[in-house]
């Protein structure tokens, strides 16, 4: 395999990218020789699958209801910019037949979810929805530039797209929060898929680092250990019906969403303000408010 191909952790992606015609010494080849040979095992192919079964299962369950009941359209945009953050590797080197054809499905079916949620607007819900992007893009973008290993656009999108993964199903637990007494099975199916990719991607992290103690991937870890909470919580919500974050985390989103609100009025102007402030929105506002009363009242 290619040097470029070499280092892979998350689908092939390198841990320090390298350019494609850079020269390797002996010692440097023998070591990406043998990271390559543990970072294919039976925990990254097990996280694999589970990662595109949950695709599929989203998508399927798009297409069965004709609609978006149950779906965050944050988390499907987010993943989408993971995933043309990540994979610009595509045009940049050869790769396994298996790489490609993971990071090309990866891509077309964002695309996809995302065209679902356009063409089937009016059953999005967006008052369940509240996640806001810009706090987790900003952060997400600032540690790149200063975390990153290499300061190259791919070196900085893929450590962006890694810092980024690990917030991706946010909105969607925040939704799920929101939507307790949601029963489709589809929804439950792709939220456990999606969080069982990321336990097995951290069993295959400790598996390479048992195996070579050198091994390190920061951006990684701390984007697996944020979702692997929130995957837990949701997990335990599920079969206890009582959330340990359920509760902060919808009283953070609030007051981020209250705080957004004054910034844009300053920002845009009390004419593009009331714009954005519709009778229909300050409806969901109100429903949002009474939804954390309720959960306030049960968790406590």
């Amino acid at each position: 395999a290619q040097a470029s191909e070499l280092l892979a952790d998350r689908n092939g992606m390198p841990d320090v990218p390298l350019p494609a015609q850079a020269p390797v010494d002996v010692d440097d080849a023998a070591r990406i020789a043998l990271l390559t040979s543990h970072s294919w095992n039976v925990f990254r192919y097990v996280g694999d699958y589970l990662h595109l079964f949950g695709v599929f299962v989203l998508l399927f369950t798009l297409w069965r209801n004709k609609s978006c009941h149950g779906f965050s359209r944050s988390t499907q945009i987010l993943y989408f910019l993971v995933f043309i953050s990540r994979y610009i590797d595509l045009v940049e080197h050869s790769q396994t037949a298996y790489l490609v054809v993971f990071k090309v499905t990866y891509i077309i079916t964002s695309v996809m979810a995302l065209a679902a949620f356009w063409n089937m607007d009016k059953s999005y819900e967006r008052q369940k929805d509240t996640c806001s992007l810009p706090v987790i893009l900003v952060p997400c973008a600032t540690a790149a530039v200063l975390l990153t290993s290499e300061y190259t656009p791919s070196g900085i999108l893929w450590t962006f797209s890694q810092f980024l993964e690990g917030f991706a199903m946010v909105p969607q637990y925040i939704f799920c929060y929101r939507d307790r007494g949601a029963k489709d099975i589809g929804v439950s199916i792709f939220v456990v898929f999606l969080g069982g990719y990321r336990v097995f991607y951290a069993a295959n992290w400790i598996y390479k680092k048992y195996q070579m103690p050198h091994y390190s991937d920061i951006q990684s870890w701390t984007g697996g250990l944020i979702e692997i909470c929130f995957f837990c919580d949701y997990l335990f919500a599920r079969t206890t019906d009582w959330s340990i974050l359920r509760a902060s985390v919808l009283k953070v989103d609030q007051k981020i969403n209250e705080i957004q609100g004054k910034v844009e009025l300053k920002v845009l102007g009390s004419s593009r303000s009331q714009a954005f402030r519709s009778d229909e929105q300050e409806c969901e506002l109100r429903h949002r408010r009474k939804a954390i009363d309720e959960e306030e009242a049960f968790d406590v």
